[in-house]
This record gives C-alpha cells, sequence and structure tokens, in this order.
C-alpha cells in the first residue's frame, strides 16, 4: 500500500512571521466538505476554538492551550496576571488531561524567567512540544504496528489521526505505521455520534492519506465483529487513570465490550502526556456534557437530553496501551509512571 501522508495536513501549529506570532488551525467543524485553515493571534480566539471543537482532539488541544499562552504572552504588557490566563485557559474543556498538562509545563517553563524573555521562552517551548509530539506518535505508531499482523481489518471510534495531534495521530498513527509495512487490508471507522467525528474527520483522513476505509454507523459494529471482519480494535484516549481505566469519545465503552465478546483485541493508543497519574481510576475523571442541540437540533417540549461527550472504558476490556514508550497492560502502566 502507498500511503500519501503528504495529503494529511497539520491541524495545529504556531508561527511567528515578521515578529508577529499567530496560531494556525484547521476548523474541523467544516470538514470534510471546506477545509478552512484560520489563523490569529488573539489567544482568547483560540480558547473559543478549543471550546467550540474547531480544535479538537487531547493532543492538538494540549497544543493549544500551550500556544494560547505564548500568544498572550506576545501580546502583554504585564505577566502578573499569568496564572488567571492559565487557569481560563486550562479549563477551556475539562476530559483531556492534556490541555492541563500543557498549561502546567508551560509555566513551569518560564518560572523565573526574566519577563523580557517570556514571550521567546514560550514560543521555543510550543515549538519544541510540536515536535516532541510527532515523535511520540510516530513511536506509538510504530509499538503499535508491532502488534498487528499481514491482512489486519482494524476498527476504530472517533478521530484519533493527525487532525486529533500535531501531526501524525495516535490510533491512526498505528494505521499509517502498519500500512507501510504492508499490513493494513482495511479500516472500519464507527461514525461516532453525535458530532460524527468518523463520519466528518476520520474517514476524510484515512482517504486522503490513501488508506482503505469503509464508513459504518455505530450500532453495526456489533454485527461486523460477528461476521469475523475486524482482527482489532483501535481507539485513542483523552485521559487515562494509573490504573488503565481510559476516557475516550462517547461510545468507546459499548466497542469495548463488543470486542470482548467476539475475543477481539482493543487497544488505546496515547501519549504518556494523557496518563494521569494523580487518579487512581476512572471514576474521577471529569466527563464533559455537551449541549443538547448536538443530539436534537430543534428541541421538543417535554424532552431533555443527556450528551457526555466521553465515556470510560475500565482497564480489564483493555488488552494493551500503547504509548511511544512501549505497549503495556494496564496492570503494567502504573509502573511506568
Amino acid at each position: 500500500m502507498e500511503l500519501h501522508l503528504e495529503n494529511v495536513p497539520r491541524s495545529v501549529e504556531l508561527t511567528r512571521s515578521s515578529g508577529v506570532t499567530a496560531f494556525r488551525y484547521i476548523d474541523q467543524r467544516l470538514l470534510p466538505d471546506d477545509l478552512n485553515v484560520v489563523e490569529t493571534s488573539e489567544w482568547h480566539d483560540v480558547v473559543d476554538a478549543i471550546k467550540v471543537l474547531a480544535v479538537r482532539g487531547a493532543p492538538a488541544i494540549g497544543l493549544a492551550g500551550a500556544a494560547a499562552l505564548a500568544l498572550w504572552a506576545a501580546q502583554a504588557d504585564r505577566f502578573d496576571d499569568v496564572e488567571v490566563v492559565a487557569s481560563e485557559i486550562a479549563t477551556a474543556r475539562p476530559t483531556a488531561v492534556n490541555l492541563q498538562w500543557a498549561v502546567d509545563r508551560a509555566l513551569s517553563e518560564i518560572e523565573g524567567v526574566p519577563e523580557s524573555e517570556i514571550a521567546a521562552t514560550l514560543f521555543d517551548l510550543v515549538k519544541r512540544m510540536e515536535a516532541e509530539d510527532e515523535a511520540a506518535n510516530r513511536a506509538i505508531g510504530a509499538n503499535g504496528a508491532a502488534l498487528l499482523g499481514p491482512g489486519t481489518r482494524v476498527l476504530t471510534h472517533c478521530n484519533a489521526g493527525s487532525l486529533a495531534t500535531g501531526y501524525y495521530g495516535t490510533a491512526l498513527g498505528i494505521v499509517y505505521s502498519a500500512a507501510e509495512q504492508g499490513n493494513i487490508e482495511r479500516v472500519y471507522a464507527d461514525e461516532t455520534r453525535p458530532v460524527g467525528q468518523g463520519a466528518r474527520l476520520t474517514v476524510w483522513e484515512l482517504s486522503r492519506a490513501g488508506v482503505p476505509v469503509t464508513l459504518i454507523c455505530d450500532d453495526m459494529a456489533a454485527s461486523l465483529m460477528a461476521k469475523g471482519k475486524v482482527d482489532a480494535v483501535i481507539v485513542g484516549a483523552d485521559r487515562i487513570a494509573r490504573n488503565g481505566d481510559a476516557a475516550n469519545k462517547i461510545g468507546t465503552y459499548g466497542v469495548a465490550i463488543l470486542a470482548r465478546e467476539h475475543g477481539i483485541p482493543f487497544y488505546v493508543a496515547a501519549p504518556f502526556s494523557t496518563v494521569d497519574a494523580a487518579l487512581a481510576d476512572g471514576s474521577g475523571i471529569v466527563i464533559e456534557q455537551r449541549d443538547a442541540c448536538e443530539v436534537l437540533p430543534l428541541p421538543i417540549e417535554g424532552v431533555d437530553v443527556w450528551n457526555p461527550a466521553f465515556d470510560v472504558t475500565p482497564a480489564r476490556l483493555i488488552t494493551k496501551i500503547v504509548t511511544e514508550k512501549g505497549a503495556f497492560s494496564p496492570e503494567e502502566l502504573a509502573s511506568q509512571l
């Protein structure tokens, strides 16, 4: 299989030209119909982009959070309110730990730095983080590809590809790496209701890269597995507890149950920045509640909507957690922290 990753654009990037620092991102709400790259120098714009899912995916919003702080610093006249700004950025979305992790790293980086050097320090940090993210994703890809044999048919849920990271992707990074080795026969992508990240983003990205992909409705996964058409399930994660419980897009838990029922390995792909060492298990993961209009665009009188953005897959249903350091069983994860 000949991959064409050059057709998969970078989703987020901090830039500087003629002394102006700016953040570029793909507005993922408009895909697949419109590939619109937005550029802004305002940190509030980046926070808003995270909130409305124009920028999404745990690693990507982590990079965006650090970039937002860099944009603020580039225009700040005083720095005594940096903690307030950092808090607003870090709380733009509650579930993905990468956002808080990235902002905390940025704050740590400028501790003790003269005010005249803070903006440059943060810019340099974000560029390092972008490079580190791609390197981690490529390592995740290689470590995960080692688990897949020839002719593998993968099912994935939501989008954990290049669009969800700085570049290359976590779950789809494994697909890309295995495809380069000739081991991917086909990827089945759940539509991932209610926002449709699989239907709008994953299939778009895979098709541009030249990976054979089939879109299915979420409720078709069980029948597909029963017909023996799935060899492995690979998903991303927004937060992983110390015991290996993993939060990912709503519906992932159900896919994990189906995989266990059908004897199919269930892999979670994520960088170590997604592991929250402070959480003993998934019960402490805050689940973001989204607007009812995502499920019911036109309200019906007397009808309530429950719309959690994520669910938590118990560690007992996860075969391996694939990271840049290697692929580990949930029981082995804590020893790597």
